[in-house]
C-alpha cells in the first residue's frame, strides 16, 4: 500500500538560482545533487523536520512548465511567525497572512514565479 509521498517536483529555469533560493531562503537541505542528462541535474531538498522532499528540475518532457500555482502546499505552526521570518530573508509574498474559517495562509513565488501556499495546520 502507498504510504507516503517521497518528493514533489518544481519545475525551475536556472537550477543554481533555485538552490540558493530553497536553501538560504527557505531553509531547505540538499540529499543529492548529481547530474540528470544533458544541462540538468537532479536536486532533492528535504524540508528540515519533513518526510517529504521537493525536487527542483529542469523541464525536460512534455506538460512540465515553469512558473504559476503549484499544486501543493506547505505547512506551518505559526503562518505568521514564518512569514515574518522568509520576508526578512528576501522571500516575496503576495499579501500577508489571511486568516480564513479553515486556517491561516500566505502565498509566495520562487524567482522562476512558482507560486506556493503557506497553510496553517
Amino acid at each position: 500500500m502507498i504510504k507516503a509521498v517521497k518528493f514533489v517536483s518544481v519545475y525551475v529555469t536556472d537550477q543554481d538560482a533555485a538552490l540558493d533560493f530553497y536553501t538560504q531562503k527557505l531553509g531547505f537541505t540538499i540529499v543529492t545533487d548529481q547530474p540528470m542528462g544533458p544541462g540538468a541535474r537532479w536536486i532533492e531538498l528535504r524540508i528540515p523536520g519533513a518526510d517529504t522532499g521537493v525536487v527542483i528540475a529542469k523541464p525536460m518532457m512534455a506538460g512540465q512548465t515553469v512558473g504559476g500555482f503549484q499544486s501543493f502546499a506547505f505547512t506551518a505552526d505559526d503562518v505568521q511567525k514564518t512569514y515574518d521570518e522568509l520576508v526578512s530573508r528576501g522571500v516575496a509574498f503576495e499579501a500577508p497572512p489571511k486568516a480564513e474559517a479553515w486556517g491561516t495562509s500566505a502565498k509566495f513565488t520562487d524567482p522562476d514565479g512558482n507560486l506556493f501556499l503557506i497553510s496553517s495546520r
